[in-house]
């Protein structure tokens, strides 16, 4: 077997590994987008018109927190929690209480 013969057999074995690493990865983000979509229609279904302009605005300027808020709302609204859909002023309470038990977390340092 010849050096030649050798190399072209590693070139084609590298190129089918970056095949399956590209498609591997085009899964994941076609899993991804199929997970956003269904996150985005179920809060179409939980939320009204003005509280998702509201979570938009939330998410324009936070978007951790606007991310764990919406996988909050989806489990309070499953959970049968609340009453849904949940309006503008609903939300806003949400948010309240999310940021009360946010800012309940306090530093304490103590002095030997």
């Amino acid at each position: 077997m010849s050096s030649d013969e050798e190399l072209e057999r590693l070139r084609e074995r590298r190129m089918l590994e970056i095949q399956a690493q590209q498609q591997q990865q085009e899964e994941l983000q076609r899993a991804q987008q199929e997970a956003e979509a269904k996150k985005e229609a179920l809060l179409r279904q939980i939320l009204t018109p003005e509280a998702r302009q509201r979570l938009t605005r939330v998410r324009m300027v936070r978007p951790e927190y606007a991310s764990q808020l919406e996988l909050q709302l989806i489990q309070v609204a499953q959970s049968g929690r609340v009453a849904l859909p949940i309006n503008d002023e609903m939300l806003k309470r949400l948010l309240a209480q999310i940021q009360a038990q946010q800012s309940k977390r306090d530093i304490r340092i103590t002095r030997r």
